[in-house]
């Protein structure tokens, strides 16, 4: 995409949202909750963005994921918040490259109050690798015009079956099969 006068930007002030500022091992450790919370407009946005080609087209759909995740981190503080800050703090500090794998009893606690107080089970694994359909309330993007169709020329044609059809010069492939 070329940028030129005729192109339109949006204005700033329409760019503002409020920003998640989360740390890393902070959001993953909320990371299979937030996927599952937030699937359906994120995968919407993911739609937008590699139909349109336009990050423009999908600025409202991108503050949408914004506020989901928003959300969810609101009502995790809200009721599971102990809980929570207990796992993340285990992920940030039990490894130097956040493995989880030194937290599962905190996960556990974390996950028991998911299930009691916010009705959410964590997904089992595999749960992001299922191919899944997204229906869209928005329209397909129009297919792109070709502006010509190769040419591919008729296949090769083959011998004719009345001509002869000798063995190979120095026997098949596979001769030592034979042998």
């Amino acid at each position: 995409m070329v940028l030129t006068k005729e192109v339109d930007l949006p204005e700033f002030t329409t760019l503002t949202v409020p920003e998640v500022d989360l740390s890393t091992a902070t959001l993953m450790s909320a990371a299979p909750y937030l996927g599952k919370y937030c699937e359906a407009i994120n995968n919407e946005f993911m739609l937008c963005r590699f139909e349109s080609n336009d990050p423009r087209a999908c600025v409202d759909l991108g503050k949408k994921v914004t506020a989901c995740t928003l959300q969810l981190f609101r009502n995790i503080k809200s009721k599971c918040k102990q809980e929570f800050e207990q796992y993340s703090h285990c992920v940030d500090k039990s490894s130097g490259d956040f493995s989880l794998a030194n937290c599962r009893k905190t996960q556990a606690v974390f996950d028991t109050c998911m299930k009691e107080k916010l009705c959410m089970e964590r997904p089992d694994f595999g749960y992001f690798c299922r191919a899944r359909v997204h229906s869209s309330p928005s329209a397909p993007p129009p297919p792109e015009p070709c502006p010509c169709q190769p040419k591919v020329p008729d296949e090769t044609p083959s011998l004719p079956d009345c001509k002869p059809r000798p063995p190979a010069r120095f026997g098949g492939r596979y001769f030592w099969i034979t042998e």
